[in-house]
Formats: C-alpha cells, sequence, structure tokens
C-alpha cells in the first residue's frame, strides 16, 4: 500500500475550520488609496522631494488648494511620502490651520474669517465684533472662528478673511471685504534688495567672508555690545554663537519667526519693512558658526511677510549671494507653542510640535539632530548695525543699567498703539508718554510688562527699569517687550481669565502638568472667589513639572495678579463671562 502523506487536506489530517473558513479580503484593511487623489497630490508636489521634513509644507498645498484636507488626500500624501497615515493624521489634526475632513463629513466653507480674542483684541470689542459676525453670515458660506493673537495688536480688533487681514475691524468693514472677494494678502512696500545694496547691504557680510573680520572679533563686539536673543530668553549672543561653534560640524542654524505671544508684533513690523537687515544679521550668524543651511520658520498668520520673505530670498540666490537653498522658509500652521526652540525644530522636521526634554539642549543636539544655532528676528535685525557701528555706539544706548535699543510693542489704552524704539531700561510709565498717553477717559491702572506670559503689575510699579532680570523678584519679567496697557475701565479678574484661556487653548498636551494644569486654572478663575491657596499650589506643581516655558510661565498671571490686585473688586461671578467688562467701550463700532 502506498504510503500515505499527512497534510492539512488530506484525510489522516483534515484542514482546521474548513467549513468556517472566510473568504479572503478583496482589500487589505484600513482606507484605500483614491487613484484621483494621489494623482492630485502628486500635481500639487510637482518635482519637490518627498522628504518627511516637508510633510507640512505638503499640507499646507492641499489645504491652501481645497481649502480643507480631505481623508483620501491624506491617505494619497501618506502614499506619496512613504508615511504611515496615522503619521500624517497625527501632524495634520496638531495644527489649528488645518482642517481634516473625514468620509462622510461636511468640508467648511471655502471662506473662514479668523477673529483674534487674544487680550488687546478683547479689549478692543472682538466679543463684540465675533457675535455680530455670526449673526449676520450664513454658516454654509461663511465660517466664523476665534483665534488666537495675529501680531496685529496695534490695530485691533483684527480679523483675517482667508489670508487677508482686516485692521480696527467692524462688521461693516468686514462684510466689504466679503463682497470684494478679495482673500489675499495686501504686500506693503518695503525695501527689497535693490534698495537695501544701494544704501551699502550685505557690506559687512562681505567683509566677514572676504577674511577682513574673524570669529573672535565678532563675538567679542557682540558681547560689548550686550546684545541678547530678543525673543523672550534674552541669553547674550555672543556667548551663544561660541557655545555652538564648540559643537563638531555639520551645523545647522534656524530663524524663529513664531511671534505668537499675545501682544507681540515688533518682529512683523520690521520683516514689513526692512527684511534684508534681518537676512544679513542671519548670514553673518550661520557664517560665524559654519552653519551650512538656515532654516527660517515663519509663522502662517503673517501672510504677507512669507510672501516678502519668499521673494527676497529667491532674489538673494539670482544676485549669489546665497546658493539655491541656502536658506529655506517654513510655514507655520497655527501652533502657539512652535515658539519654544525645540517644538519649533520638530515642526520644521516635519512633526508635531512637541517641546523636546533638556539636556541636550540643541546647540548640541538640534534640528537633524545636528548642533543647531536658533535667533530670534530682531536680534539678528541688530548684529550688522552692531558691526558697522561698534559695541559702544549700542550700548550707549541703554538707561538705568541696561546696554542697547529695544523694540516694545505697545498696545492697550494707550492714543497711539505701535512699536516703539526705546532704550533698554525704559519705563512703562515713559513708553505710555511716547505712546501718545492714555486714551482718552482712561486712567493708567495695570500692565503686561511682557506679553501674556510675564505677569501683571500695578501702575504703582511702572517706574521700574524694564530689563531682564529687573522684574523677577515681583514674579514678571519683560520676555518678548510686549506691553499692553490696562485702565481703570478694565476688569483685572477677566484680563486674567482671558490670558489663562489663552494658555488652556495653546497647551500641546504633552505633559500633564501644562495640559491639565491650564484646564484647572480656567476653572478655578472662572469661580464667584478665587482659591488663592488651590491656585498657589497649582502653580507651583505647573513651573516644577511642566517641559516647557508655556506651563511653567502660565501660572504668572493668576500668581501676580492675586499678589497685587488683593483689593480689586471685580472676581466675581462676572468673571466667569467671556468679555465681562473688557469690551464695553466697543458696543458701537460692533453694532454697526
Amino acid at each position: 500500500m502506498a504510503q500515505k502523506i499527512a497534510n492539512n487536506g488530506g484525510p489522516d489530517r483534515p484542514a482546521r475550520n474548513v467549513g468556517s473558513r472566510k473568504r479572503a479580503r478583496a482589500f487589505p484593511k484600513g482606507r484605500q488609496l483614491d487613484v484621483e487623489a494621489l494623482r492630485e497630490v502628486r500635481e500639487l508636489l510637482g518635482s519637490r522631494p518627498r522628504r518627511p521634513d516637508f510633510l507640512i509644507e505638503f499640507l499646507h498645498l492641499i489645504q491652501d488648494r481645497y481649502h480643507y484636507l480631505s481623508a483620501a488626500h491624506l491617505r494619497a500624501l501618506g502614499d506619496e511620502m512613504r508615511l504611515p497615515q496615522a503619521a500624517v493624521y497625527e501632524v495634520a489634526t496638531f495644527y489649528s490651520h488645518f482642517d481634516v475632513v473625514k468620509e462622510g463629513e461636511t468640508p467648511p466653507p471655502s471662506t473662514t474669517i479668523r477673529v483674534c480674542d487674544s487680550i488687546t483684541c478683547e479689549l478692543k470689542g472682538a466679543e463684540a465684533l465675533l457675535a455680530a459676525l455670526k449673526a449676520k453670515t450664513n454658516p454654509s458660506e461663511v465660517r466664523v472662528l476665534r483665534a488666537p493673537c495675529m501680531g496685529r495688536c496695534d490695530t485691533a480688533p483684527v480679523c483675517e478673511i482667508g489670508h487677508l487681514h482686516v485692521d480696527h475691524a467692524t462688521p461693516r468693514s468686514v462684510e466689504a471685504v466679503l463682497r470684494s472677494g478679495d482673500r489675499e494678502p495686501e504686500i506693503p512696500p518695503y525695501q527689497n534688495l535693490a534698495d537695501y545694496l544701494a544704501a551699502g547691504g550685505y557690506s559687512v557680510l562681505e567683509s566677514c567672508r572676504s577674511g577682513r573680520r574673524d570669529f573672535d572679533q565678532i563675538v567679542s563686539e557682540l558681547l560689548d555690545a550686550g546684545l541678547r536673543g530678543l525673543g523672550g530668553a534674552g541669553f547674550p549672543t555672543g556667548r551663544k554663537w561660541k557655545i555652538v561653534r564648540g559643537y563638531p560640524a555639520p551645523r545647522l542654524m534656524t530663524i524663529n519667526g513664531d511671534e505668537g505671544e499675545p501682544g507681540t508684533f515688533k518682529d512683523r513690523f520690521y520683516l514689513e519693512r526692512e527684511p534684508h537687515r534681518m537676512f544679513e544679521g542671519a548670514l553673518i550668524a550661520a557664517w560665524a558658526v559654519e552653519a551650512e543651511t538656515i532654516y527660517l520658520y515663519m509663522r502662517d498668520e503673517y501672510p504677507a511677510v512669507l510672501h516678502i520673505l519668499a521673494e527676497e530670498i529667491a532674489a538673494l540666490e539670482d544676485a549669489g549671494i546665497i546658493r539655491k537653498g541656502q536658506i529655506e522658509l517654513r510655514r507655520g500652521a497655527g501652533a502657539y507653542i512652535c515658539g519654544e526652540e525645540s517644538a519649533m525644530i520638530e515642526s520644521i522636521e516635519g512633526k508635531r510640535g512637541y517641546p523636546r526634554n533638556r539636556p541636550p539642549y540643541i546647540a548640541e543636539v538640534g534640528l537633524f539632530g545636528r548642533p543647531t544655532l536658533n535667533q530670534n528676528v530682531e536680534t539678528l535685525y541688530w548684529v550688522p548695525e552692531i558691526l558697522a557701528k561698534g559695541a559702544k555706539w549700542f550700548a550707549d544706548q541703554g538707561i538705568n543699567g541696561a546696554k542697547g535699543p529695544r523694540s516694545w510693542s505697545v498696545s492697550g489704552r494707550v492714543k497711539k498703539p505701535g512699536v516703539i524704539l526705546a532704550p533698554a531700561g525704559v519705563t512703562a510709565r515713559e513708553l505710555i508718554e511716547r505712546a501718545g498717553g492714555m486714551e482718552e477717559g482712561h486712567i493708567f491702572k495695570a500692565y503686561l510688562p511682557g506679553g501674556a506670559s510675564g505677569g501683571i503689575l500695578p501702575a504703582s510699579l511702572a517706574d521700574l527699569p524694564l530689563d531682564f532680570g529687573t522684574l523677577d523678584k515681583y514674579g514678571s519679567f519683560v520676555g518678548s517687550h510686549a506691553i499692553v496697557v490696562f485702565s481703570d475701565g478694565d476688569d483685572i479678574a477677566a484680563v486674567v481669565l482671558n490670558l489663562l484661556r489663552f494658555f488652556k487653548d495653546e497647551s500641546c498636551g504633552q505633559c500633564t502638568p501644562c495640559r491639565v494644569g491650564c484646564d484647572k486654572a480656567v476653572a478655578l478663575l472662572e469661580t464667584r472667589e478665587w482659591d488663592a491657596e488651590l491656585l498657589n499650589e497649582l502653580a507651583q506643581a505647573m513651573r516644577d513639572a511642566s517641559i516647557c516655558g508655556l506651563g511653567q510661565a502660565a501660572p504668572n498671571a493668576f500668581i501676580t495678579a492675586l499678589e497685587h490686585f488683593t483689593d480689586e473688586p471685580a472676581r466675581t461671578e462676572a468673571a466667569g463671562q467671556r468679555g465681562s467688562r473688557i469690551d464695553t467701550r466697543l458696543d458701537e463700532s460692533a453694532s454697526e
């Protein structure tokens, strides 16, 4: 008899579950690739390299074309970039300027109005404006959203229609823009490359490249001048350059243009007028630390600036001042946390803007794992002037023991808000005078010396010199040099609640002390009476355990308010209402 060979189909060993075996799937699990969506994505991407760090740039391309991100396009983008769907989805849903629409969901209308509700705009009537716009627009045609600070506090209240900003916005002016069909930014007149070269621009850079200046000489000049990081941290610039230069090559450089601190707009002011002073400073810095490439990260809320920078980078390449690709412009997507340098680096790499644990610091392990020099826009703006005119010229402009001039963003209850160039060490009272004084009918009551993060101080402390370190004992700091002025008509409790709602909305959610702490703070501040003991305990936990400066600085507003405004009668149930007593002056404009 022939030997029987046992197998799954043989009589001695029948196949398992033959009777219940399911038919094989026609397609694999998960969302399937849509061929038409893939064609559309490939058309948008063109010949651009499919590098993972371009993910956010490519999401912008799709969002700009279709006004939202469909599930089919996200699937196609992942396929084209060889990225998992989960990786594409988690990035797209992290940033507020991307609208992810799944199958069966209704896409948003093609027109979106974003109304700024940060502190200066709320002072000027943002709540009434928001309510009026929602009442007057058809939600199927126009979407009206709240939005954080747009960096236009000098023209509050502000809204953005598409990519076009409406300054001093009223329902009537917004309606006129809607009817016009204009959605692209207005480009202000500015000093282009030809104008800058005619005025002697890039001569300092040339002196560096030609060998007439050396690294040690430049660093010494910057240290003597007292130039510091003007994005908020205030780290000595020359010292930072030495640290980065001390790590092994290859090195990179980043420029942090994510000016998202409420009350801050100085960087936008300069970039819309003199972009090449910043570019020359950046190229000098890159030369000094031998950085191969400069990555310029600019917030999406500055569409006019993004246009200007793209135009002038191309002009620099055409003129041979930089090689093609030496400066890469990267566009943010609506995330305040990306103002933190390591979160910004994560975003440049095409990821969610999660701050990194430190050490290592980015000077050692930064962008793409390389030693990285990161600088603020205004810091770089001063570099060519200091090297051309000398450290003494710059340092002597400071007063009260401080060094150098500073650009102060001044807004709130002043007659002439704007960027004011004044000495480091100037006082808040002097800045109010330079801004034309208080608005008619308003008496100076309080001020933010450093935007939303810097705490709130009373008018009795308005004669303190403003500089890094001078306000520490009052629980405050100058940070990004954003001065927001309040009057006797403003409710301090409502101001503080506005600031904490901002931090709650903008927390990236990575660490529990910040994510839960900001949420808990808002809940406590909305109560009729503030629990000072519990708020102080919460603040300590957030400061001790948060990964980055957002969670560490968020409590400053309510802690300084508790210390300096103990007699404030406004901590009532009214403080729990959005806009409670903040925008009473604006009912007239908002009711047009």
